[in-house]
């Protein structure tokens, strides 16, 4: 019986919307997964792209490992590149709020508002 990788290990996938990187996750985020995250996020923001979006939409757990590689990314990015993050729920959006983070990085509900928001 092989041994197949799910997305509770934190699937990482990278795309390009226009001239927006989005960085979409899958399953769980935490500090096993988190500097997968990291380096996906550096890979998305080379090659000029006007900004980067996280995708938690399809994220069931995120730890505080997760949000911290957030912030630094943030922190790394700023002000020339502009990153958002996409969470909606519970496991996302709501400790993302708690902790502060989405007063120092937009937040929005799904990933078509984030697009429209930043190609506007």
């Amino acid at each position: 019986m092989s041994s197949q990788p799910t997305a509770a290990n934190g699937d990482i996938k990278q795309s390009r919307v226009g001239d927006i990187s989005v960085v979409s996750v899958t399953g769980t985020v935490d500090m096993i997964t988190a500097p997968k995250l990291e380096a996906a996020i550096g890979s998305a923001a080379e090659g000029s792209p006007s900004a980067v979006v996280v995708d938690f939409t399809a994220v069931e757990f995120l730890a505080s490992a997760g949000m911290g590689v957030l912030v630094a990314a943030h922190g790394d990015l700023a002000p020339e590149l502009k990153l958002v993050v996409v969470a909606d729920g519970p496991a996302t959006s709501r400790p993302l709020k708690l902790v502060g983070i989405a007063d120092v990085v937009d937040l929005f509900a799904t990933l078509d508002e984030a697009l429209a928001a930043l190609q506007s």
